[in-house]
């Protein structure tokens, strides 16, 4: 094949990607048949098979049990704002901070449990393998509708029995590391956040209302006390519906 041109498969895809994105094939529209494919671009029944998964995999297309592949319906993009921590009077959890820009109606729900820190989150704590760490699950909802799952880690060399253990219960509950470590004298001075795209494995697309394999934003924060990481989270929402935006201080 010269280089630069396109497999049929890709040359199929493309035309009927474009066919989706200019209305020709409205959301809920049932995709041509295979053999439809087949006769109208004129190709194999191989090429026509993979243009079409090469459009589910897009997450423009999905299968119905017994129906067919039909065009799904893709609304536009709502942004999630990564600010940072900025201080607020009276008691606002961090994501009602972040969404309070957007209008959103943020709900949550979460639980925690103790466990071992495996390599992955060992390193990001600074702490050793084996070593036990607080982890608590979100789903996070917008308007009712699930929008975002975090998953945190706190070193229990830190909180371990003190009155901000769990992250939704005690004094403080709900309202966030900075000031939960606060009251334990530690002082969040920085921040870092990673940002990443990957399939999404098929319990976050489950809970979130996706497919399993469409594309998840991934952003892996990291909360630090004078260099000493305190809480680790890694923050998931579908990268179909959302964005993350970022409003920077120049300094």
């Amino acid at each position: 094949m010269p280089f630069g041109e396109q497999p049929a498969y890709l040359r199929v895809a493309d035309d009927l990607r474009q066919k989706i994105l200019d209305g020709t094939l409205p959301p809920h529209t049932r995709l041509p048949s295979q053999a439809r494919i087949r006769t109208e671009y004129g190709v194999s029944d191989t090429v026509a098979l993979e243009a079409r998964k090469v459009l589910m995999a897009e997450g423009y297309v999905e299968g119905r049990s017994g129906s067919g592949t039909y065009v799904r319906e893709r609304p536009e993009p709502r942004r999630v704002a990564r600010t940072g921590y900025q201080p607020s009077a009276g008691r606002c959890s961090p994501f009602r901070q972040e969404q309070g820009d957007e209008g959103f109606k943020g709900a949550w729900e979460a639980g925690s449990a103790q466990e071992t820190a495996g390599p992955r989150v060992a390193e990001r704590l600074r702490i050793q393998p084996g070593d036990r760490v607080m982890r608590t699950r979100y789903l996070f909802r917008t308007e009712g509708e699930p929008m975002m799952l975090s998953t945190s880690w706190e070193p229990l060399a830190v909180t371990g029995r003190t009155p901000v253990l769990l992250p939704e219960e005690g004094p403080l509950a709900g309202q966030g590391v900075v000031e939960r470590m606060a009251l334990l004298g530690l002082v969040v001075d920085n921040l870092t956040e990673e940002v990443g795209a990957r399939p999404g494995l098929a319990e976050e697309t489950a809970a979130l209302g996706g497919v399993p394999g469409h594309i998840v934003l991934e952003i892996r924060r990291t909360f630090f006390s004078g260099g000493r990481p305190v809480e680790t989270a890694d923050v998931v929402f579908p990268a179909d519906r959302y964005r993350a935006a970022y409003h920077l201080p120049v300094r």
